[in-house]
């Protein structure tokens, strides 16, 4: 793979394919926290020709074959949410293939500051927030995230009950562990577990992930390019063995850590996010990266030494 020829030509169909339940989803999706902020930093002052780029960058992840956006009601600006340039650029009518997945359980006010987690009585309000924000009749994969170890009992059986009534189509979950995904499940179906994971980054979860592909459970990392640099993106300097399978194949670091995550099983999913269009489509193209086992074990040593 060579990357200026590859990613030219590359769409997400080139990472094959995983179901959420009934819903058939390219395993290289897009995730939308980044559209309407840089990095951490919320932009009270956004030049106004932001939007015109993340709109442009949404629906050419759509001309690349991205079939499956992740968003949340809580990911906005002082001037904008994701889920309304979700809508604005792919609304009216949606493609009758596209999945949208969001996130409830986090808040923030209207200045955008963090406030508790929604309680049980909260949930169908953010529910019908993200709903209306996006302009849907029924929202296609909600997932509950969970902040600490406690039960999720109460709260999921709340969106089961939505789920239920037709707001919402499949249940997911987030930042849990496999005794919070184990409760859920016995509530109702769970589609997918949605947790920070990559290279380096909680490697005791190799055998959640495992564990979840063998239950038929979706595993959708985030972060797996920033890695510990979370929302502020990658940063830093990248290890010798990252940089030995990169130029092996003429690839960025972040496309070898995507293709790493993506061999991790067929069931893993990828959901980088970017407000560029470039690396949206280098984003793609690593869908069709095949790593070597060679490649693989060097990669395994440093995602066991980068957590030590």
């Amino acid at each position: 793979m060579t990357t200026e020829t590859t990613t030219a030509k590359t769409t997400a169909a080139a990472s094959g394919t995983w179901t959420l339940g009934d819903l058939k989803v390219n395993r290289i999706g897009f995730g939308a926290m980044r559209l309407p902020q840089n990095g951490a930093a919320l932009q009270a002052a956004a030049a106004s020709g932001d939007r015109d780029r993340a709109i442009a960058v949404l629906r050419r992840a759509v001309e690349l074959g991205v079939n499956h956006i992740d968003t949340a009601a809580f990911y906005f600006s002082p001037l904008r949410s994701a889920n309304e340039l979700i809508n604005s650029a792919l609304g009216g009518p949606y493609p009758d293939d596209l999945v949208i997945a969001t996130k409830v359980g986090p808040a923030r006010d209207a200045s955008g500051e963090w406030t508790a987690h929604a309680g049980p009585g909260q949930l169908r309000g953010q529910v019908e927030e993200n709903l209306r924000q996006l302009g849907r009749d029924h929202l296609d994969v909600v997932n509950l995230r969970v902040l600490g170890t406690h039960s999720v009992a109460e709260r999921f059986g709340v969106l089961a009950e939505l789920r239920e009534a037709g707001l919402i189509r499949h249940l997911g979950v987030s930042n849990v562990t496999p005794e919070q995904l184990a409760e859920a499940q016995a509530i109702a179906p769970v589609v997918c577990v949605q947790n920070m994971y990559g290279i380096g980054v909680r490697p005791e979860y190799d055998a959640f992930v495992r564990s979840c592909g063998e239950q038929g459970i979706a595993f959708v990392p985030f972060y797996a390019i920033a890695a510990a640099g979370r929302e502020n993106g990658a940063a830093g300097s990248e290890s010798e063995e990252l940089l030995t399978v990169a130029r092996a194949h003429g690839a960025s670091p972040a496309q070898v850590r995507l293709a790493w995550t993506l061999h991790r099983g067929p069931h893993v999913l990828a959901i980088p996010g970017t407000g560029n269009p470039d690396h949206l489509a280098d984003n793609v193209a690593a869908g069709a990266l095949s790593l070597t086992d060679e490649d693989l074990a060097l990669l395994e040593g440093l995602h066991h030494k980068a957590a030590e």
